[in-house]
């Protein structure tokens, strides 16, 4: 391999992998088929990129479109709290535990306390 090639493990690969994700779900999104699971996705690789405004905004969507979709609270409350919000992100998991406790999804009910009681702890909240 020469200096020039990239690898599979390049950052400058994988950067342009999700950038063609998150541009065909946006093209979903402008073609009208608007859903939690589309939100989602478009959330989900804008988390990827640590671009939380952008994340937040799609997970709110995506909740706010189903709001007993536990991997979605999940994830908008990390982009809450990446975006610097941790009051609204700690909101967020306890939605997030109270859905997936209604939902019988015992693992995602742990992650988010877990994720909760760490906000809280760092608030003096807790």
């Amino acid at each position: 391999m020469t200096g020039g090639d990239k690898g599979p493990g390049d950052p400058g690969e994988d950067q342009a992998a999700k950038s063609a994700a998150l541009a065909n779900f946006e093209r979903m999104l402008a073609a009208g088929k608007e859903g939690a699971l589309l939100r989602y996705s478009i959330g989900n690789e804008y988390a990827k990129l640590g671009d939380w405004e952008h994340a937040r905004a799609a997970l709110e969507r995506a909740v706010a479109l189903d709001p007993e979709f536990t991997a979605a609270w999940k994830l908008y409350a990390k982009a809450l709290e990446g975006s610097g919000d941790a009051p609204a992100a700690l909101a967020a998991y306890r939605s997030g535990i109270e859905v997936a406790r209604r939902k019988g999804d015992r693992q995602a009910e742990k992650e988010m306390t877990v994720f909760a009681r760490r906000i809280e702890r760092a608030s003096g909240a807790g």
